[in-house]
């Protein structure tokens, strides 16, 4: 939440910045999807869905790309 706000990006990853340097900085923790949303340079790994599901449903989830979590199950 912290770096999606200091780079001026909402809970959907719009960017709602002012600053042309937030846009010169955002690929160093953002991607370009498109229509302008912009996704965590990011893999999340878990042994449990479960937690996965947590971050899905948290107020940022929408912002991770479905193929970037990976999660095992025995």
């Amino acid at each position: 939440q912290i770096i999606s706000g200091e780079h001026g990006l909402d809970g959907a990853g719009i960017y709602n910045g002012s600053s042309d340097l937030q846009l010169e900085r955002m690929n160093v923790y953002f991607n370009e999807a498109s229509g302008n949303k912009y996704v965590p340079r990011a893999v999340l790994v878990d042994l449990e869905p479960g937690t996965m599901d947590a971050v899905r449903a948290g107020p940022f989830g929408q912002l991770f790309r479905p193929d970037n979590f990976v999660f095992g199950q025995s």
